[in-house]
């Protein structure tokens, strides 16, 4: 029955799957950890409003748009970014993510989502009052 739902899929949901797999999966994470960073390091700009959070869709859509027009043509440049398994139009939503599992680096999924989101939270809630950012200043 899977092989036969695949087989009907369109090649714009195929690459909507993709392209939403590699923003959630590979683009999230990275800019969330990178809002987490700019927040411990001082940065002012983004603590406390919804800029964080506009920061890292923004940036991951981007990223993601970066990786899949590029990815394709470039496989030896883009080897970390663009995963092919995204785009198998044969496999059905849960097979491309239980395939992206099975490799090493993607063992952690869920954990490091977890994180992202609650880096991105972390990030978006202003100063207390009781510790200041001179305080924790790491950077």
């Amino acid at each position: 029955m899977a092989v036969t739902a695949a087989a009907r899929k369109s090649r714009l949901r195929n690459a909507l799957e993709g392209f939403a797999l590699t923003v959630i999966l590979q683009s999230f994470p990275t800019f969330a950890a990178a809002a987490l960073l700019l927040k411990l390091c001082g940065n002012h700009d983004l603590v406390g409003d919804p800029g964080v959070a506009i920061f890292v869709a923004f940036a991951s859509l981007v990223h993601a748009t970066i990786a899949v027009t590029l990815g394709p043509s470039f496989p030896a440049l883009f080897k970390t970014l663009y995963e092919p398994g995204f785009f198998d139009g044969t496999l059905s939503l849960s097979d491309k993510i239980t395939e992206w599992r099975t490799h090493p680096a993607a063992s952690l999924v869920a954990i490091v989502l977890m994180l992202s989101v609650m880096a991105v939270v972390t990030a978006s809630v202003g100063e207390s009052s009781r510790f200041q950012s001179e305080n924790f200043n790491i950077c």
